[in-house]
């Protein structure tokens, strides 16, 4: 055997080198880990956490930082100048905020965080599912932070109660689910809102829409006309939903109603209301129907549903028809059609036994647009399709459609391929938007124009 062929058959394959820097990358990682818990257990021991509640946030940071590097001298921790840096915010984050998600929530390039148990965790970002190096230490360590979070608006979540709904202090929605439901441990989704609301014009530029779609949505939120969003997850109903809120006059009285408050409406006059679960005996449910039915009697303007998805569909409509033109909500669907057919079902939910003629005669007069969103396969979100209501014919709701998003196909790289154009028919609503001082040329309606 040649010299070459020994060095060869003693050095390591291109598998086991890989095999070794990921085993001495996940003991780094545990050491890394059980320090910090360590650090932090030892921080709880002595400080007095009633005092530490009083002090302000950024004395407090300060106050932690010298903490844990006297603890960190007390160990004699071999850490290089990144590591106890590292370590330092880490705790910060444990103590003050939600631990391993605080450098998630600081991105503003996240719109998803998605904890699968304790040792993955998923982000989105422009639409793509990304995994990170994030972790947590173990269940617990993720129950604690679930705890955190869930406590803050009154909410619990245990054994009895494994399922909930919660909010962030910035409106980010958030869902937890625990065992014995999650099989494999806890699990944690977070849907992240911008911290500055988007407008109109900028998902123009991102063309979500075109400008001649703008120009009727706001004409249609400017002139009380009752609209209903529809779309699938994650497609984007609640950020348009917030930008045809903010066409709301000053002037008007706007109630919410939502199962966790994520609208960020920005006029003076809003009365927001949230739905509560029951209590631990099984008691203490108030429901969105309730709060529809209470809102009435508040003297509302406009009542803007966050999400309609049971039997307040009944009371929403008969809001729509009794006086507070301009109400908004949003329902999961994946077409204008099947949204209607959604709303009939709810409706039905309620035990009211209307026929079904009636719930088409009463969702036809209360309700007269619906525009749909959809999140396509490169992850871009898009106005497909906007719809006017006609009215019935015989036992059918009748529906026009007045813009449209025509997809063409892939290209290379992925990307949705497509053009909005105008579908050429003249809506009947033009005449409501005039006698509201919208006016609205018919060149918008011109289905030779396309949009890419």
């Amino acid at each position: 055997m040649s010299l070459r062929d020994r060095l060869e058959s003693i050095q390591p394959s291109s598998e086991t080198l890989q095999a070794i820097v990921k085993s001495a990358t996940s003991a780094n990682y545990e050491s890394y880990h059980d320090l910090k818990s360590r650090i932090h257990q030892k921080l709880l021991e002595r400080v007095d956490l009633g005092v530490m509640e009083s002090l302000a946030p950024e004395r407090l940071k300060d106050e932690l930082k010298i903490l844990v590097e006297r603890l960190l001298a007390e160990e004699n921790a071999a850490l290089n100048d990144n590591e106890r840096r590292s370590l330092v915010k880490d705790i910060q984050h444990e103590m003050l905020g939600l631990g391993p998600l605080e450098p998630l929530l600081a991105d503003p390039t996240i719109s998803d965080i998605l904890v699968n148990t304790f040792q993955q965790v998923y982000v989105e970002r422009r639409g793509k599912l990304e995994q990170t190096d994030v972790r947590f230490t173990d269940d617990a360590h993720l129950m604690k932070i679930i705890d955190k979070i869930v406590s803050r608006v009154g909410r619990r979540v245990d054994e009895s109660s494994p399922m909930v709904d919660a909010r962030l202090p910035d409106g980010s929605r958030v869902n937890a689910i625990i065992p014995p439901l999650a099989i494999d441990g806890p699990m944690l989704s977070i849907r992240r809102f911008a911290a500055t609301p988007l407008r109109l014009n900028d998902i123009i530029e991102l063309k979500s829409l075109t400008p001649d779609m703008g120009t009727v949505i706001k004409g249609l939120a400017k002139a009380k006309i009752n609209m209903l969003i529809s779309g699938g997850t994650g497609s984007g109903k609640t950020t348009l939903l917030n930008i045809l809120s903010g066409f709301i006059p000053d002037t008007e009285r706007i109630i919410t109603i939502e199962d966790a408050a994520e609208l960020q409406l920005q006029q003076p006059h809003i009365i927001r209301l949230e739905t509560r679960p029951p209590n631990i005996e099984g008691r203490g449910e108030v429901p969105q129907r309730a709060l529809v039915r209470n809102s009435l009697r508040m003297r509302p303007d406009r009542i803007i549903l966050g999400e309609v998805r049971g039997a307040e569909a009944v009371d929403m409509l008969q809001a729509m028809n009794t006086g507070h033109e301009g109400s908004m909500a949003t329902i999961h669907a994946n077409t204008p059609r099947d949204a209607i057919t959604r709303m009939e079902n709810m409706v039905g939910m309620a035990g009211m036994n209307l026929p079904p003629k009636v719930i088409r005669q009463q969702i036809s007069s209360a309700l007269s647009v619906v525009i749909q969103v959809a999140r396509l396969t490169d992850g871009k979100r898009k106005v497909t399709s906007i719809q006017e209501i006609t009215g019935t014919e015989g036992d059918v709701i009748t529906m026009q459609e007045i813009f449209q998003f025509v997809q063409t196909g892939i290209g290379v790289d992925g990307a949705v391929q497509g053009y909005f154009c105008a579908t050429g028919v003249r809506p009947k609503f033009i005449e409501r938007l005039k006698t509201h001082g919208v006016e609205i040329s018919d060149a918008l309606f011109d289905p030779s124009k396309r949009f890419e």
